[in-house]
């Protein structure tokens, strides 16, 4: 076993710090770097895949094979090109059984005693305030510089944010654009219209969906096999699989991937994003996020494809607004959110829900089809696409009461293109409305007559989405509807749920109690269904 020490024989001047989500040569954290004095730091750490169970109760997640291998994979990649350019560079990997970062800085700065410490912002706040409590204890300081992969500049975000009562989506979206001059005509937005949604939420019809394109494919190389051997002898009681590992860890494989979506899925992502079909995984998404996420692309190169696509005319407006929201207004409107309330989420639970996370999402194993097939392929793939999460998973467990935090975890470990800054307020505030309404305007309820409408799933179910008691009463329906009534003071007072409010009230005394009744049953029998 090498010894990441070795490079570096003598004392620097400047340590910087390479997270493993900013694999971004472009990166503020190269300004200035001297090769002659200078020095990176990456490491593999044990906490950040496995964590004690007391840094579990905090919020840390157990990260699974997938997504684990994906940064490990995708982190000695990017070691191998530093070194190739000439960048020296201290690189501790799992079989060194190092605990945490701050563990893998502090035996760094023991050897060579850098006179300053510098690091882009991470992407997540548990780290940041780590570091600079190792660094206090040190009687030392970190230089954080800003993170320059995103759209909106430092500080954009909060200066948007003082001139509202409430942070919503649609105009950040609209500032960004007009900013950025994406899809615009003059001043008015291109087609006439800001937001093209409406268009964008077809389901396959009975026939499912045709032509689907096959994504790039990604064969493991000598670096990636490493990588999973190493996984499998030192963190072998993670979950999941590593099987089906077919993720891009270099940037050429992610821009092979974004030229892949372009050119074969963008044009009908837009009537269909919001579909989903058994045993199809993929469909028409871009499977580009985890490479953002980890900096291997960034946003601003993925929308002006998108956008000489249209203008050479391959692909409609829906389709390329609606996946520049995504980039654009989504991606960048969490981040701030995120930043912007940084020291609260993980302490909010407005709907006090407490109950624990089902087995099954660790497993699989229920005879819910739509639950099997969103909870299957993450396990196998760690991938689920915005609705799967949404409206299937993150459903239930907002239907069925679990703990934020648990919830949390569970999309933070398992998802690969899981970062805190933007699983965070997706999970806690769009999914599971544990914020009390900042993500979204409100709770994300639906029957299973929802993913009925959008997708097959409920034609190979022993459950009936438009019963809501009986033997083959659909969870999701049940477990509505009792949301309904244990929500209603809150929800009689959201214009867009106050009619199902009514609805409840209007049902006969009867069904009613059926419904709890159902409801009591399925809490009591949660492993069985």
């Amino acid at each position: 076993m090498a010894d990441p020490l070795s490079p570096i024989t003598g004392n620097i001047r400047t340590l910087h710090i390479v997270l493993g989500d900013q694999l971004n040569e472009d990166s503020s954290l190269w300004d200035g770097f001297d090769p002659s004095q200078d020095a990176a730091l990456m490491a593999e750490v044990i906490e950040e895949s496995l964590p004690s169970t007391t840094q579990q109760d905090n919020g840390l997640a157990i990260s699974s094979k997938q997504r684990t291998l994906l940064f490990f994979s995708a982190m000695r990649h990017f070691a191998q090109q530093m070194t190739q350019n000439n960048i020296p560079l201290i690189y501790w990997d799992i079989p060194h059984t190092i605990v945490s970062l701050s563990d893998a800085l502090q035996q760094t700065c023991e050897h060579c005693s850098p006179t300053n410490i510098k690091a882009v912002l991470p992407g997540d706040y548990r780290v940041y305030n780590a570091l600079n409590s190792w660094a206090k204890q040190e009687s030392r300081s970190i230089e954080w510089l800003e993170d320059t992969h995103f759209l909106a500049q430092k500080g954009e975000f909060k200066q948007w944010m003082s001139k509202r009562k409430k942070p919503i989506m649609e105009y950040w979206y609209r500032h960004l654009r007009q900013r950025k001059h994406l899809l615009m005509d003059n001043k008015k937005p291109e087609g006439g219209q800001w937001n093209f949604d409406a268009d964008n939420r077809k389901s396959f019809g009975k026939a499912g969906p045709s032509n689907l394109p096959t994504p790039p494919t990604f064969s493991p190389d000598p670096i990636t096999l490493q990588a999973q051997k190493d996984i499998e002898k030192h963190l072998s009681e993670l979950p999941g699989t590593l099987e089906d590992f077919n993720w891009p860890v270099t940037r050429s494989q992610a821009l092979e991937a974004l030229d892949s979506f372009i050119n074969t899925r963008l044009a009908s992502f837009g009537d269909h994003q919001d579909a989903m079909w058994t045993n199809e995984q993929t469909l028409f998404h871009s499977l580009l996020s985890s490479s953002l996420n980890l900096k291997l692309i960034n946003p601003q190169e993925v929308v002006e494809a998108a956008l000489v696509h249209y203008q050479a005319g391959h692909a409609p407006i829906n389709a390329v607004e609606g996946f520049i929201r995504q980039i654009v207004g989504w991606r960048e409107y969490v981040r701030g959110l995120y930043w912007y309330h940084r020291a609260d989420w993980l302490t909010w639970n407005a709907l006090e829900a407490n109950q624990p996370l089902p087995d099954f999402y660790w497993t699989g194993k229920t005879h819910m089809h739509c639950m099997n097939q969103s909870i299957t392929q993450v396990l196998q793939t760690g991938y689920g696409h915005h609705i799967q999460r949404l409206m299937v998973t993150g459903l239930f467990s907002l239907l069925y009461g679990v703990n934020p935090k648990a919830i949390h975890q569970w999309y933070l470990g398992f998802f690969v293109d899981a970062i805190a800054w933007v699983e965070v307020p997706n999970t806690l505030g769009m999914s599971q409305y544990a914020d009390g309404g900042i993500v979204g305007s409100k709770p994300y309820i639906a029957s299973g007559n929802y993913i009925n409408k959008m997708s097959n799933y409920c034609k190979h179910c022993r459950y009936n989405p438009k019963k809501s008691s009986g033997d083959d009463a659909c969870p999701f329906t049940t477990l509505y509807w009792n949301f309904v009534d244990k929500h209603q003071e809150r929800l009689s007072k959201n214009p867009r749920l106050a009619m199902q409010v009514k609805n409840w009230s209007n049902k006969a005394p009867n069904e009613q109690q059926a419904i709890k009744e159902q409801t009591l049953w399925l809490v009591n029998h949660i492993q069985d269904i």
